[in-house]
């Protein structure tokens, strides 16, 4: 299970990670990563200046992800299986995404005849593509 603060909820943060995120497509997966969110506070106030937050805006802690399994997928219980594979799959590498990154990945109906570990493979693949990638040299 992921932790309550490392989930998305809202069908606003699903569409602008979708929309605006690096995407990167598997046979039973696609993944879209946005690095970084900043979300809006107000009102600026005296505290949540002294809280850490600066110029009106605070940057979430930690990555959140939510996840898209559809009907094409197949029924419920195998839509559910598949959704708590892969959320144990994405809690291992929860730490390795960026702080304030949204991640959505949404499953493809193949996904429904893969075993476990190739779901994992391609999670891992699609992840590494979306990644962001640094040099020694210090340039993205």
């Amino acid at each position: 299970m992921l932790p309550a603060a490392a989930r998305l909820r809202h069908r606003s943060d699903f569409t602008t990670t979708v929309r605006h995120g690096k995407r990167a497509g598997r046979t039973s997966l696609v993944v879209h990563l946005m690095p970084v969110t900043v979300t809006p506070v107000t009102p600026v106030t005296d505290t949540s200046v002294a809280a850490g937050t600066r110029m009106g805006f605070v940057a979430p802690r930690g990555a959140r992800v939510g996840f898209i399994v559809p009907r094409t997928v197949g029924g419920a219980v195998v839509r559910n299986r598949i959704r708590r594979q892969l959320r144990h799959l994405v809690r291992l590498r929860l730490t390795d995404l960026p702080d304030g990154a949204t991640l959505v990945v949404r499953v493809l109906p193949a996904a429904a005849t893969m075993t476990r570990a190739n779901l994992a493979t391609d999670l891992a693949a699609a992840l590494a593509r979306c990644a962001p990638v640094s040099t020694t040299d210090g340039r993205p």
